[in-house]
């Protein structure tokens, strides 16, 4: 049958012009002289022209350095300006931005430079002598290696390294000469995975990828032109990056304010001396928010919501959260790979709170059975009755590459029929709302009972005296695992006899479930997305029984 128009009219356009690039260069042209981006550290701002001139001139400087497209730019970066430079300038030449981690060790981040063999590899002076082993020990070196002097100290660089503002100061601000045809397919940026082990996986998103994660945070917040939003997380994982961080923002017109690092207090400075009205963050960042507007309560009536992602939000939290600090909480549950697919809104809370909410708009999320080996078709869902419970699968490939970086077994294994394989269990109900039960790795069988971690920490944390738990497995011979949880504690005359009593007090723990270790510790193991790292405390717990470190009450 003959088109009623011209497909292929259609198609050259919008694949050449559908790119985030473009839809930032929009708003350089209708807001040049508005603020872009704040960094209260350096006490600079950038409008957007000044900002985009900034970018070209990274961008030519890369370019006269021989960075052609399809080149990775790597950089370990604190939220800075610089990092905006980096997100930016290589889409502009087709080369493939990649945020990495700057807390990874010189091995990790020698094995990703070996894997993704980036032309440029930028990093922030505080990480210098990390950055400086990583480079002796791998064995692809990139041809230009800058450091972000950020505290303005001009340290002792090693032979060949140069730094940033050195680097771009003499390029042209002039918009820089394309040698390539933008294409929406092309991959533009690089996540790595925050896994607990192994080296983090290459997540590759193409262009389209970035617009419409882009217009996925714009259309849930909402998030408008008139908006100043600040991320109390990195910038360098896909919720700091998407979840109101520069993609979403600089893509609708609205501005940035920099949170360099985490510090209640400074959250609460920022929004009142720069009108903020979304801050984003994993949960933990919103109860020390909490704590501290009990004790020293700060005006915050600019703020038009909170954005949290990373876990779920506890019920009592989520109430706590919105008397303390504003009604309209919002929550997201979602992965690197497809960024967040179930959204919980305002309006959602404190009823929903627990769940991970019902799939965003453009995303469909099911359970569908776990099977002994192999995997549940798509189709195979498990009873939509809030009990039974299945594997979370998500279909969201306008956010996703459907691929890893090098890796096809993996991604043969984790993506079929354009959906993703979670390994998370959940189980959903007759509205297809989402409750994430733990993951697969971290079930612990008791008595052949299947235990997940979230279900039973929850309870654990509404106890009074208690700040924050984390659960685990530990071989037991009568039972096949015994339950260790490990607490820290809000007050110090807590004892295990009396989280012993609460728990089989509860109406929400069976017997199975109750704790039989406990341990006190002053910190749990989190990654810096602010997911609790159970793989690790799996293999700290079994070696404290064996030194005889968790108590039995």
């Amino acid at each position: 049958m003959a088109d009623s128009y011209n497909r292929e009219n259609f198609r050259a356009v919008f694949e050449q012009s559908f790119t985030w690039v473009n839809g930032f260069m929009r708003c350089v042209r209708r807001y040049a002289d508005k603020t872009a981006v704040t960094d209260p550290l350096c006490g600079k701002s950038w409008s957007y022209g000044e900002l985009n001139a900034e970018v070209n001139r990274f961008a030519n400087a890369m370019r006269a350095a021989g960075v052609k497209p399809g080149d990775v730019v790597f950089y370990q970066l604190y939220n800075s300006q610089p990092f905006v430079l980096c997100y930016i300038a290589p889409q502009k030449l087709g080369a493939v931005n990649a945020p990495g981690n700057f807390n990874l060790s010189a091995g990790e981040t020698a094995r990703m430079l070996d894997r993704d063999r980036p032309a440029v590899y930028v990093y922030d002076c505080d990480v210098k002598d990390m950055a400086a082993r990583a480079l002796e020990i791998c064995a692809v070196k990139p041809r230009v290696v800058l450091a972000v002097d950020y505290r303005g100290l001009r340290p002792q660089l090693p032979a060949g390294h140069l730094f940033f503002d050195d680097f771009i100061r003499s390029a042209p601000d002039s918009e820089p000469e394309a040698d390539f045809t933008p294409d929406m397919y092309a991959e533009v940026t690089r996540f790595c995975t925050s896994g607990t082990t192994g080296t983090p996986k290459g997540v590759p998103l193409n262009a389209v990828n970035e617009v419409l994660s882009a217009h996925d945070s714009i259309m849930h917040f909402p998030l408008t032109p008139y908006d100043v939003t600040m991320n109390m997380t990195p910038w360098f994982h896909r919720g700091g990056l998407h979840s109101g961080g520069i993609n979403p923002t600089l893509y609708c017109g609205a501005s940035l304010v920099v949170l360099r690092m985490f510090s209640a207090k400074t959250c609460f400075d920022y929004v009142q001396k720069y009108g903020i009205t979304y801050l984003i963050g994993v949960p933990s960042a919103l109860k020390a928010l909490a704590d501290r507007q009990e004790k020293h309560p700060s005006e915050l009536s600019a703020l038009r919501g909170i954005v949290t992602m990373g876990s779920p939000l506890e019920r009592d939290a989520c109430i706590r959260y919105q008397k303390l600090l504003t009604p309209r909480i919002f929550n997201g549950y979602g992965t690197t790979e497809t960024f967040w697919n179930s959204f919980l809104r305002p309006e959602d809370l404190p009823e929903a709170a627990g769940s991970a909410g019902g799939a965003c708009t453009g995303d469909e999320v099911r359970v569908v059975k776990m099977l002994e080996t192999g995997r549940a078709e798509p189709e195979d869902t498990v009873a939509a009755d809030g009990v039974t419970e299945g594997e979370i699968i998500i279909f969201a490939p306008e956010k996703s590459g459907l691929s890893y970086v090098c890796d096809e077994e993996l991604a043969a294994e984790k993506y079929y029929k354009g959906w993703f394989y979670t390994h998370d269990v959940g189980v959903w109900d007759a509205k297809r709302c989402i409750t994430v039960r733990g993951r697969r790795d971290d079930m612990i069988i008791c008595m052949g009972e299947n235990i997940y971690p979230a279900q039973l920490e929850e309870v654990i944390n509404r106890h009074p005296k208690v700040r924050d738990c984390m659960v685990t497995g530990v071989a037991d011979k009568a039972r096949g695992e015994a339950v260790a949880a490990y607490i820290i504690a809000e007050d110090d005359s807590l004892t295990a006899k009396e989280l012993q009593r609460y728990c089989a007090a509860s109406d929400d723990i069976a017997a199975y479930m109750r704790p039989r270790y406990y341990r006190f510790v002053p910190e749990l193991p989190y990654n810096s997305t602010g997911k609790k790292q159970h793989v690790l405390l799996r293999e700290r717990a079994e070696k404290e029984l064996s030194e005889g470190l968790l108590i039995l009450p």
